[in-house]
């Protein structure tokens, strides 16, 4: 079985293959299964493996071997029948629902734990201020930008885990920073820290076994997504209660937010519209882009990323 990545690329738990979470990040398999793994054939949560399961208690929710997955969670193939991402699945067989179901499924306890942590500290803020529906949206959308462009760049490979929505939500709040620029104190150091925050993120996406691709696409969808649903209204609407009577207010937004607004929407229209199409004639991003493989993995005297 060829190497998996779990943000990864779960299931087999998901192959970080460039040639192809901080919040999510994930690890690779190469074990050889003793069952058939097809569709019509449904197993317990681990495959039948040489060696003994953890948590055996536990029967057929019991865990794959560490040596299989030491995130403590089921098996590649199990994951693959609950709806990872699988790239020959959903351009090949038509499954174009896997660029969701794979958002939900974790590779391990510790996957998912990893996740929740990420999720409290970065959506609580976003949830308290601008409501679930905004931040919900920005969650799954981001969620699926980052599953197509990880379709479009990794192959072979099956992927699970939330960490495109994760980023998403970063990319959103630096949106939300810029296009409500005016309303903030202490702009350049929330700024800086954001910045610092995301590019630590984003560099360990580089790493062997991370499918940056992911992160990237879901950072991207998060950003435009930003300026989209999270703009707030200039001060002066906000105190218009206070103004003098008869005082009209050309608008409630400043012009610079309209025009974000505008911009944001088309290259999200463009963008998803481009991407999809691509992936669905079955085009390789890297055909298009061969350094972009680089943004996922850097080869260096310690790791090879093509190694399995």
């Amino acid at each position: 079985m060829p190497r998996d990545d779990i943000e990864s690329r779960g299931g087999e738990v998901k192959r970080n293959s460039n040639t192809n979470t901080d919040s999510s990040s994930g690890y690779t398999s190469s074990s050889n299964y003793l069952i058939e793994d097809t569709e019509t054939q449904w197993t317990s949560w681990h495959t039948r493996l040489v060696g003994k399961c953890v948590a055996r208690f536990l029967g057929r929710f019991s865990f794959e071997p560490l040596r299989e997955n030491p995130l403590f969670g089921p098996s590649s193939s199990t994951l693959k029948k609950l709806g990872a991402l699988e790239w020959t699945k959903v351009v090949l067989n038509h499954q174009g629902w896997r660029l969701i179901t794979c958002i939900w499924l974790h590779a391990g306890v510790i996957h998912i734990l990893a996740n929740m942590l990420s999720l409290i500290f970065i959506g609580i803020r976003l949830e308290q201020q601008f409501g679930f529906v905004r931040i919900g949206i920005i969650y799954l959308l981001s969620g699926f930008g980052g599953s197509v462009l990880s379709s479009l760049f990794v192959r072979n490979n099956i992927s699970v885990g939330a960490s495109g929505a994760l980023f998403g939500l970063l990319g959103a709040m630096l949106s939300e920073l810029i296009i409500n620029w005016t309303i903030y104190t202490n702009k350049a150091a929330a700024l800086l820290t954001l910045l610092v925050i995301i590019a630590i993120n984003l560099a360990i996406g580089i790493l062997p076994h991370v499918d940056n691709f992911a992160h990237i696409g879901g950072f991207l969808t998060g950003f435009l997504l930003g300026f989209v649903l999270l703009p707030r209204p200039h001060i002066r609407w906000l105190q218009r209660s206070n103004l003098p009577a008869g005082t009209r207010l050309k608008s409630k937004y400043k012009p610079y937010q309209y025009v974000l607004w505008l911009v944001s929407v088309v290259l999200l229209i463009v963008g998803f519209t481009v991407a999809l199409v691509m992936l669905f004639r079955g085009e390789n991003g890297n055909d298009h882009c061969h350094w972009c493989h680089y943004l996922s993995c850097v080869p260096t005297s310690r790791w090879d990323c093509n190694e399995d």
